[in-house]
């Protein structure tokens, strides 16, 4: 089976920038700040991907909630 391989391309960040993230990474779960960066962008895009919460799905779980007697 042959495996997916991924491409990646060059982001310049500001230096002061990459040392406060590399400060921020020590004693976590990430290896490099490209690592960290990569995390914070696909969340922030997963975000912007999720339909917003609008007026009419408030007052859909308002009256649900209100049906089961959890607020008034």
């Amino acid at each position: 089976m042959k495996r997916k391989q991924n491409k990646f391309t060059t982001v310049s960040i500001p230096t002061p920038l990459f040392k406060k993230v590399e400060e921020r990474i020590k004693e976590t779960g990430f290896t490099s700040v490209s690592s960290y960066v990569t995390y914070v962008l696909r969340e922030i895009v997963a975000e912007e991907e999720e339909e917003p919460f609008t007026k009419e799905d408030e007052k859909r779980v308002k009256a649900r909630l209100r049906a089961l007697g959890y607020i008034d």
